[in-house]
């Protein structure tokens, strides 16, 4: 990416979602960022200035997924690229417990992903090649209500999300999928080998191949609370 462009990232309080933010900002672009209150974040606001927009961050709330959106139309009118970071624990309540987190946490990315999605679109016709990038770990990615069954896209976020390549593609707007390899729907033949990834590292991947417009990537990591920091 050359050229300065306008990006919203959900999930940047931490981990690959500031990552990306914080490389978005170096190279020249402005960045929205949807994130719980954080020093990071803060302190690129404080370097970068009107350079990054600060957002709603509760997603999963599709009112303030709407107040998220009228603010970047009031500040840039358009959108060129969306990164719905999904391995996000933002939205999990306080007193989530233990057997009842990773549920939690796939249902309110899922609703977190469909309302971002879908209210971004008018401003992503408006933008230039625009691309929408969803970011999944192995607990966002899982099946819930029927795992024995058929993915779906209404028991599955990325597989909802494959759903909706038509729909975007006819709107001129590219979409990538990013997560684990799955065993009912395969990426690749290829086995995809964990490896020692940091938040920087994937970021500067991610960026490095997003003009490539790939439909999907295989992302195993081996440390999972590196790039999705658990925070309750």
């Amino acid at each position: 990416m050359i050229n300065s462009r306008s990006f919203w990232v959900t999930g940047a309080s931490n981990g690959l979602g500031l990552a990306l933010v914080e490389r978005m900002l170096e190279e020249g672009h402005r960045v929205a960022a949807s994130g719980k209150e954080s020093a990071a974040l803060d302190a690129l606001a404080a370097r970068y200035g009107s350079q990054l927009l600060r957002l709603p961050w509760q997603l999963h709330e599709e009112q303030q997924v709407t107040h998220a959106c009228q603010q970047i139309c009031h500040a840039w009118c358009s959108l060129d690229g969306l990164v719905i970071n999904t391995g996000t624990s933002d939205y999990l309540a306080d007193d989530t417990g233990d057997s009842e987190l990773f549920e939690a946490i796939v249902s309110t990315n899922q609703l977190a992903g469909e309302h971002c999605l879908n209210k971004a679109l008018p401003l992503l016709a408006k933008g230039t090649s625009p691309q929408v990038m969803a970011l999944f770990n192995r607990y966002s990615a899982l099946q819930l209500h029927a795992p024995t069954q058929v993915t779906a896209g209404w028991n599955n976020l990325p597989q909802w999300m494959r759903e909706q390549h038509k729909a975007l593609t006819d709107q001129g707007i590219v979409l990538t999928i990013v997560g684990p390899q799955s065993l009912k729907v395969p990426v690749t033949p290829a086995q995809a080998i964990p490896e020692a990834w940091t938040p920087q590292s994937v970021a500067e991947e991610l960026l490095r191949r997003w003009p490539q417009g790939e439909p999907e990537l295989v992302l195993e990591t081996l440390d999972l609370s590196s790039l999705w920091p658990l925070t309750r």
